[in-house]
Parts: structure tokens; C-alpha cells; sequence
């Protein structure tokens, strides 16, 4: 089968498992390993299409639960596609809408041919199945589709998690013949396993004998350890194809991106930056800044001394105090802007580092500065 997307790799790091790579895309080429900011409902919360180019995105991702809840999917389509839709002639991922099934939505009966529960916006009852996320993500022509997976919680049961992954296999084929945009779109299959060795590999295997354009590593991030994280990714990416691109689902914090493309992982999203933004915190390279805090209420300094983003260059760390104490949306906008440049940034200095055979260096360079080696230190 030809695909839409392709994964070319350029280099491995000599003394780890991180990879250079370049994504093809029908909407342009990106350089991995790489951050997808995420646009939830067809928009990355308080940032243009404009602001996102302009601090280096390359792939957002949207979300096909909510998407096809409102505006529909049908609407989207009429649009003439996400890209049209929200003004965005880049790269877009949907995910299938199985994490906010198993998530968000209520009174879930998960059987064969897929998912009857009901909707968390008004008790509306759905049914999603393989097919339907599919035609619904054809609908939607995002560059990259995301098969439909079950996302069980990371310690659930050894017979329930066996269960849980050979009916996933069983969608994963079923979704790779539903699919019809194989000219103008790519789709990625999703390994689980929870936290079981043995299920992760038999199941990453599986997954990676289909045909698919890419890899996802699923079911991380929600709830296990970081030591049990990287201990899933160091015995599922071995099993993943070398040719093609490998995506951890849901992941954005400085610490799980040094440690993840350390394993081998190409590409990352999360909501994380924009959300903790909203709240007031931010990423910089001396760690983490609640910019509400009184401390820096006569803090004329730029909110990160060694970032040139938009914010950094124009703003004063009080200034940015004032807004988030006034309920000002500027205060969001300019905190989401830098998390978001932030990331994005130490991702092109990881992508530097594996170029130059260094990570490991740049990696304890950067946890010193930004606070890991401290006791207790938070990772964001």
C-alpha cells in the first residue's frame, strides 16, 4: 500500500536510542522528534494560526469525539476539510476519539463491534465502532487518522488487559479496511498493554505486522509512574518498525521528551502547556514560574531571561501578574504563547543535539538548569 505519510529517518544518536527524522505529509515535511500543539476543538485554545507558525509549529492535533459532536463532521467536510476549516496549511493528527470515550463519556458498554455510551455534553447515547471513527476522520481529512483503540487504565487486570488488546487488534484491522483517503491520508495504529511486558510486546507486534503509515505507543500518561512509563516504552519501541514514524500519545513535559526520544519516540501532544498556562504556570529554563505568585508583583525582568519568544521580549514578569490577577485573556494568551514556543523550542534543540551526537549532554545541561537533579523536583 502507498501512504500518504511517510517517516524518512536520518540518523540515530550515537550513545542512545533517539532518531532524526523527517514526517512527509501531504501539507509539508517536519523534522522529528516533535511537539504537536493541540487543537482540541479545531483551535489551539487562545493562539492563531499565525502565532503558532510564527513560534514553529509544524503538526497540531485536533479531536475527532469532539469534533464530531460539534460542529459534526458532515459540517466540517462542507468546510472542505480541518485545513480549510480552521485556516491551518500545515500538518493535522485527529485522534479516534477513544480516549474521550473511555475518558469523558458515561455509561459505557464496550462489545465487539465497538463502544455504545453516552455523550458528556447532554446524555446523548452514541455508538462508536472502527468504522465509524474512521469515516468520521475521513470526513474531517486530517493528514494523519488514529485508529480506534481501547484505553483501559495502566493497572488494570492481567485478563482483562489480554482482552483489551486482541480486541484492539481486531479494530485495527477493521479500521485499516474502512479507511478511503489513502491517497491524501495517513493512519497510525496504537499499542497497549497497561503495564504487562509480555502484552506490550505481543501487542506492539501485532499492531506493527499491519500496514500502517505510523506507530502510536497508547495508555501512558494516565495515571502510572514516570520509572513505570519508561519502562513500557524501553520493551514496546524495539517491537515498532524503524521505517516509520513512533508517537507517544499525550505526553508534554520537558523531562518525559528528553527520556522518551532517549527510547526511541519521534513524536509527541499534549495539552499540558496551554492548560497549565491558563492557570498561571509556566515552563523556563530555570524551571517552573507560577507568574501569580506576590513574588513577582515588582518583577520587571522577562518572564524567561533566556527566551526570545513574543512574550519574553515584550513583557515584564509583573506585567504578566497584573493581567492574571485582573482576569485579563491577554494574561492567558501571552502565558499559553510562551509554554508553547518553550516546548517547541527545546524540542529543536533535542533534534540539534541527536545531529550532533551530544543529547546526553544536553540533557544533564538541561536538568540543571531547569531544576530535575533538585529533591523532589516537579517535572513541569
Amino acid at each position: 500500500m502507498k501512504h500518504a505519510v511517510n517517516y524518512e529517518l536520518i540518523k540515530k544518536e550515537k550513545h542512545t536510542g533517539a532518531r532524526l527524522g523527517i514526517l512527509h505529509t501531504p501539507h509539508g515535511s517536519f523534522e522529528t522528534p516533535m511537539f504537536m500543539p493541540v487543537g482540541t476543538q479545531a483551535t489551539v485554545k487562545t493562539m492563531t494560526p499565525e502565532e503558532l507558525k510564527e513560534m514553529g509549529a509544524g503538526v497540531i492535533l485536533s479531536n475527532t469525539y469532539h469534533l464530531w459532536l460539534r460542529p459534526g463532521e458532515e459540517l466540517v467536510a462542507e468546510a472542505g476539510g480541518l485545513h480549510s476549516f480552521m485556516n491551518w496549511d500545515q500538518g493535522i493528527l485527529t485522534d479516534s476519539g477513544g480516549f474521550q470515550v473511555f475518558s469523558l463519556a458515561d455509561m459505557r458498554q464496550i462489545e465487539e463491534e465497538g463502544v455504545h455510551f453516552k455523550s458528556h455534553l447532554d446524555g446523548k447515547k452514541l455508538f462508536l465502532s472502527p468504522e465509524k471513527s474512521i469515516h468520521i476522520q475521513n470526513q474531517l481529512g486530517a493528514d494523519i487518522a488514529m485508529s480506534f483503540d481501547e484505553c483501559p487504565p495502566f493497572h488494570e487486570s492481567y485478563d482483562y488487559m489480554k482482552k483489551s488488546i486482541e480486541r484492539t487488534a481486531r479494530w485495527a484491522e477493521r479500521g485499516l479496511k474502512a479507511h478511503q483517503r489513502w491517497e491524501s491520508q495517513g493512519i497510525f495504529g496504537i499499542a497497549q498493554g497497561g503495564g504487562y511486558k509480555d502484552l506490550r510486546i505481543q501487542h506492539a507486534k501485532t499492531i506493527a505486522s499491519m500496514d500502517f503509515s505510523g506507530y502510536a505507543v497508547g495508555g501512558l500518561s494516565v495515571g502510572e509512574t514516570t520509572k513505570e512509563m519508561y519502562e513500557a516504552l524501553e520493551y514496546t519501541t524495539p517491537h515498532l518498525p524503524e521505517h516509520k514514524v513512533r508517537y507517544l500519545m499525550g505526553v508534554g513535559t520537558p523531562l518525559d521528551f528528553f527520556e522518551s526520544v532517549i527510547r526511541g519516540i519521534d513524536i509527541f501532544d499534549c495539552v499540558l502547556p496551554t492548560r497549565i498556562a491558563r492557570n498561571g504556570t509556566t515552563m523556563t529554563s530555570q524551571g517552573r514560574v507560577v507568574i501569580k505568585n506576590a513574588a513577582y508583583a515588582h518583577d520587571w525582568g522577562p518572564l524567561d531571561p533566556h527566551c526570545d519568544c513574543y512574550t519574553c521580549k515584550n513583557y515584564s514578569r509583573a506585567y504578566l501578574r497584573h493581567l492574571f490577577k485582573t482576569d485579563e485573556i491577554l494574561g492567558l494568551r501571552l502565558a499559553s504563547y510562551h509554554n508553547l514556543y518553550f516546548l517547541l523550542h527545546v524540542m529543536r534543540d533535542i533534534r540539534e543535539a541527536i545531529r550532533q551526537d551530544n543529547l546526553l549532554d544536553f540533557k544533564a545541561e538541561f536538568y540543571e538548569k531547569y531544576g530535575y537533579n533538585k529533591p523532589n523536583a516537579r517535572s513541569f
